[in-house]
Parts: structure tokens; sequence; C-alpha cells
């Protein structure tokens, strides 16, 4: 994490979703079960500021994002936003539009690894919160619904259309994001969207032991693995080489590399430093 602080102090408390932080693992849980967990528009600037401030934290090594209820999150809540949309001046909807994208940039871009625990409907907004992330684990109650297009917008929002055929190919991309039908966690991990398919019961355990697992590991080399497979997403293969060479030399010299060596020659488990 970042050693340098500016004089604005960490934000403790989140007024629009729970945060709970313990062992590395901050905890983010969409809070509002009766909407299905639907994004507001403070929602999304609460959750944009926390992903910047997570690099300057020195608590978390691993992210989790969830909803409380029946269901991941469905969206963009149809009366707080949609129906306020429709007043909004042409300046304000680009703030807003431009507000949503942001937070799929920090997901990207934040060094932390992040995990969505997805289970029931992971629609619109929040079928591209789970694409974001770095890791998606499933219970097979999940269904994902890129339903942009039902609603009479692109279904290229928040740089889902960046993101997605990335994920998995162009051709299911494009089945997702201009039909924007429902598919369920099965399809979904046939495509390829899934990281790890569990049963709903063992979402939870399955969820705290990745988190846990990305916790207790190298920090330093997590965050630049990330940031490379993300930079290298738009890179030529003698860029990639290059920047993959520059990042390795700077490793070579960590704590973490170094620990390795004498956990390997002393025959003991390493204690990861993520420095």
């Amino acid at each position: 994490m970042s050693p340098f602080r500016a004089s604005a102090p960490l934000t403790e408390d989140w007024n629009h979703f729970d945060v709970r932080r313990a062992d590395g693992v901050t905890t983010v849980t969409l809070d509002r079960p009766d909407r299905l967990n639907a994004l507001t528009f403070e929602v999304y600037a609460d959750l944009r500021d926390l992903l910047t401030e997570l690099p300057h934290r020195d608590d978390t090594r691993a992210l989790v994002l969830r909803g409380r209820g029946r269901g991941f999150c469905s969206g963009g809540d149809v009366h707080e936003i949609i129906g306020r949309t429709l007043a909004m001046d042409p300046d304000d909807l680009l703030a807003f539009t431009r507000m949503t994208g942001e937070v799929v940039k920090a997901m990207r871009e934040c060094p932390v690894p992040v995990i969505a625990a997805v289970h029931g409907t992971a629609a619109g907004a929040g079928s591209v919160l789970a694409l974001a992330a770095d890791f998606r684990v499933v219970a097979r109650s999940a269904r994902f619904a890129f339903l942009f297009t039902k609603v009479g917008l692109a279904g290229a929002d928040m740089g889902a259309a960046y993101l997605l055929p990335r994920v998995v190919g162009l051709g299911h991309a494009t089945k997702l994001l201009m039909l924007g039908d429902t598919v369920g966690a099965e399809e979904a991990d046939r495509y390829g969207l899934v990281s790890e398919l569990v049963d709903d019961d063992a979402l939870d355990a399955s969820v705290a032991a990745l988190a846990t697992r990305l916790a207790e590991g190298p920090a330093f080399a997590h965050a630049q693995t990330k940031a490379l497979l993300s930079r290298e997403l738009d890179m030529n293969l003698s860029g990639s080489v290059e920047l993959e060479a520059t990042t390795q030399a700077l490793l070579m010299k960590s704590a973490d590399y170094a620990e390795f060596h004498a956990a390997f020659t002393g025959r003991r488990a390493p204690e990861w430093k993520g420095r």
C-alpha cells in the first residue's frame, strides 16, 4: 500500500453500504435487500471513493463485494436513478454516467484483488460490478443479465463492452450485451464468466477461503500481477515482454522474494510481508 498520505483522513464510516474489516479482508455488503440491493447515486459515489482510498490503507489485502438478502445487485434503482435521470440536464447526466464508469475503472486499477460473491440476481450495473471483479465466486442460484438494451440504452455501459469480450469472447459478449437476456450460473460458467461455481450453502466458505488466501499471500506480487493483466490487454507482445521484465526485476528486490528463498532453504512456509 502507498506510504504517502495527504491531509484528508481516511473514511471509517460509510453511509450507503456495510463495511467490515478483519484479518486483511475488507467486505463491502450492498445493504438494500428490500430493493435487491439496487444502486443509487450515493451508493455509486461511495463505491468510487472507497476504492480510491483502499490503496492508501494498510489493513486491506483483499476486497469482497457482496449483497445482502436474496441477491447480489439488481442494478440501478428504477425510481431513484432512472426516474430522476429523465429530468436531469445533459451535463448532470454525463457527470453521472462518468461516475458509474469511474467505479469500474477504480475496481480494475485498485491494487487490491476484488472478489465478487454472487448469489441470486446480478443484473444491469450489478452484473458489470461482478464482471469488473478479479474473481467471481458464483452460487448456483445466481443469474446474470446485462439488460441495458431492455431499458432502451446501449448494452455498452460502465466499460462492459471493453471487459466482457475479453472475459467471455466477442460472440458471447455480443449475445449478452445486445439481447440482455438472463443467463443462469451454469451457462455463465460455460461462457467463462465464473471463476468458481459453488452450491449456495458453500458460497460464504468458498469466498472466505479465497479472500484469506489472497490476504495472507504476497500482496505486492498480487498487485503487480493485477496491474499487468489490465495494462497488457491493449499492448503488443514487445511492449508486454518489456513491461513484465521491468516488473520482475523490481520484484526481485522485494522482501517477499527474499523471504521465499529463506523459507525454501529453511524448509518452512514463507511468511509474506506484502513488500
